[in-house]
C-alpha cells in the first residue's frame, strides 16, 4: 500500500467545539421540526450523516445531544425511550403468548 492510499483515507478533523456546534444545530432542527437534524447538518456542514451519528452516540463535542448515563436527549431520545419500552412490552407479551400456546396445545392434545 502506498502513502497516497493511506493519506487518502484521512478526513478533516473537527475540534470538540466544532462538534458541539454541529450537534447543537442537529438538536435545534430536531426540536423545531421534530426530526431531520442530522440530514440538515450533513448538508449545511458537508459532513457524512454517519459521522454526525457517531458523534452523537459517543457523546463527543460537549455531549449536547447526550444526557448523563449515555442516553440521547431531546425529542429523539424520547422516541428512543418509547421504542425501547414498546420493544420490552412486546417481548414480555410474546413470551406470555408462547406459554399460553403451549398450554392450549397441551389441552388440545389431551382431548
Amino acid at each position: 500500500m502506498s502513502n497516497s492510499n493511506i493519506n487518502a483515507a484521512k478526513g478533516r478533523r473537527y475540534t470538540n467545539k466544532e462538534k458541539a456546534d454541529i450537534i447543537a444545530f442537529v438538536d435545534k432542527v430536531n426540536a423545531d421540526k421534530g426530526r431531520g437534524g442530522q440530514s440538515a447538518a450533513s448538508k449545511k456542514y458537508k459532513i457524512s450523516p454517519l459521522t454526525i451519528s457517531s458523534w452523537i452516540r459517543a457523546g463527543v463535542g460537549g455531549g449536547a445531544a447526550v444526557a448523563s448515563g449515555g442516553k440521547v436527549a431531546g425529542p429523539i431520545g424520547k422516541k428512543l425511550s418509547q421504542l425501547q419500552m414498546l420493544h420490552d412490552q412486546i417481548a414480555r407479551t410474546e413470551k406470555e403468548l408462547a406459554k399460553m400456546k403451549a398450554q392450549f396445545n397441551a389441552l388440545k392434545a389431551a382431548l
